[in-house]
């Protein structure tokens, strides 16, 4: 056992929140090594793209809003610490019918954290976006403080500061085994080298399976398509356009306004493709639905942005069976923490997630309540 090669915590997986987790625990003077099978930031997970959306009255469940209020906190810090562009408030409205259970408890989440929410009728959404084209059933929940971050700067910055503090980083280095049956450590192992640690954060996202297969995860990779589409100058611009997601029945748009000429981005949450996450590349066009299910909506709901396809690409959602996150310690090795199934709404969290993560690796507990996220809601 080579004395450079043990650490205190190892990350395996230094992309969306094992960056932010190797920032704060080198910040804390924690010796960490970051190991990934690429190099950050890349477009082989789920961190590229340039945006992410960041709401505050949560949909997915008014449980995650102090978690994303923290976030949004620490995404300033970033950026005031960093001087990289972070986060754009853009403001985000959602759009869907009056009765649609995730609005309703976008609503509820705003009323019992007393976050500023407008919901407004579809007549109020046209006169103040024209670019929108909004059924009569339809309305609006407008974010004003919510927009986005720019997700590429902020793992560069994470990943900065991580480095700056002391913590190493080892790219292109795919690990190939974590053995457990060592007394005080665990090996981990790579094609040229082997380290040891007190501590393993394992944040591999659609990988994570892969890794701990004795844990059986209840996650899936899926393949996700998203594009970018000429608009007409002024209508879908950054300057007065918000962010957004549409829900119509049983699918669900998500989207970013125009910046600087490269048109207006839009993706789906939900269908995509199962996938195995070694077999995943920017291949956007290769099933016909790429286009044409992004098409659908902007047809729909947008369609003066309904023009030419600018560029398209794919990612990675790592869909938990439930779509909540799993973040947990390894039923039968305490010093393995893991995070995964992020589902696909993660990112906006991987600051205050970084955060949590530390606290794990560090205190063995963390200040947040994580038990919505345990493997043993599974029966595991």
């Amino acid at each position: 056992m080579e004395k450079k090669h043990i650490f205190d915590v190892a990350i395996i997986g230094a992309g969306t929140m094992g960056m932010a987790a190797g920032a704060f625990l080198a910040q804390q003077q924690v010796k960490t090594v970051l190991i990934d099978a690429f190099d950050p930031p890349h477009n082989r997970g789920s961190h590229h793209g340039d945006t992410r959306m960041i709401r505050h009255a949560y949909g997915e469940g008014r449980q995650y809003v102090s978690l994303v209020k923290r976030a949004q906190q620490l995404w300033e810090d970033l950026e005031a610490q960093t001087g990289y562009k972070i986060f754009e408030k853009t403001g985000v409205i959602g759009l869907g019918p009056k009765d649609s259970a995730f609005l309703q408890e976008t609503i509820a989440a705003a009323n019992k954290y007393e976050l500023p929410l407008e919901v407004l009728t579809s007549n109020e959404v046209k006169r103040r976006w024209p670019g929108f084209s909004v059924p009569e059933h339809f309305i609006g929940c407008f974010e004003a403080e919510s927009g986005f971050i720019y997700s590429e700067n902020a793992i560069q910055a994470y990943k900065e500061i991580a480095i700056h503090h002391g913590a190493q980083l080892e790219t292109n280095t795919p690990v190939q085994q974590i053995e457990t049956d060592h007394k005080s450590f665990v090996k981990i192992i790579t094609e040229n080298k082997v380290f040891w640690a007190k501590k393993v954060i394992v944040t591999a996202g659609a990988w994570a399976s892969k890794l701990l297969p004795d844990l059986v995860l209840p996650i899936q990779p899926t393949r996700k398509a998203f594009g970018w589409f000429n608009t007409p100058a002024d209508l879908y611009d950054i300057s007065n356009f918000p962010s957004f997601y549409i829900e119509d029945k049983e699918n669900m748009c998500y989207g970013f306004p125009n910046m600087a000429g490269t048109g207006l981005k839009i993706g789906k949450s939900d269908g995509g493709q199962a996938i195995d996450p070694n077999k995943h590349t920017q291949n956007f066009g290769h099933y016909h639905t790429d286009e044409e299910e992004l098409r659908f909506f902007l047809k729909n709901y947008m369609p003066e942005a309904n023009g030419a396809l600018n560029q398209g690409k794919t990612c990675l959602y790592t869909l938990s069976s439930d779509n909540y996150f799993i973040i947990d310690h390894h039923p039968e090795h305490d010093h393995i923490i893991f995070a995964c199934g992020f589902s696909g709404h993660g990112f906006k969290f991987a600051s205050v997630l970084g955060e949590v993560l530390s606290e794990l690796a560090v205190n063995g507990q963390s200040t947040f309540d994580l038990s919505i996220f345990s493997l043993k809601r599974f029966g595991k």
